[in-house]
């Protein structure tokens, strides 16, 4: 990316998330409304993608029900830590040898591995209950 680019990388994410918040906050997705999308797993085939429920979760979360939240997606709310110190470790410029190896662990191959088997686990046991 140009240096020049660079700079408004930051800013142009924050002002992003900043509209979605918006609108997640003040409208609801569970209600009738026309411009959120639905899932088209969900649609098709009456099953509950990993996802599902993630726009009303984040709604409640906006409004600070996380008891809602969970109930609508228990993955989403519960991954917002490890997605935040995601976010940190990127932001991170000078490394030392504690960072990265705490950075190898929670994210490095094996991380992906079991990440992948609890979204996998959380498809099957959402459909299943």
């Amino acid at each position: 990316m140009p240096s020049q680019l660079k700079k408004f990388k930051w800013p142009a994410i924050i002002l992003v998330l900043s509209v979605l918040a918006f609108f997640y906050g003040k409208y609801d997705p569970a209600a009738e409304t026309t411009f959120f999308p639905k899932c088209p797993l969900k649609a098709a085939t009456g099953l509950k993608c990993p996802g599902c429920g993630s726009q009303r979760a984040v709604h409640q979360l906006l409004n600070l029900n996380v008891e809602a939240a969970m109930h609508y997606n228990a993955m989403l709310v519960l991954s917002i830590p490890y997605l935040i110190l995601g976010f940190v470790f990127d932001s991170i410029k000078n490394w030392n040898d504690k960072l990265l190896k705490w950075r190898n662990r929670l994210f490095g191959t094996t991380a992906i591995w079991i990440v992948l088997a609890l979204v996998i686990g959380f498809w099957v046991l959402r459909n299943i209950i």
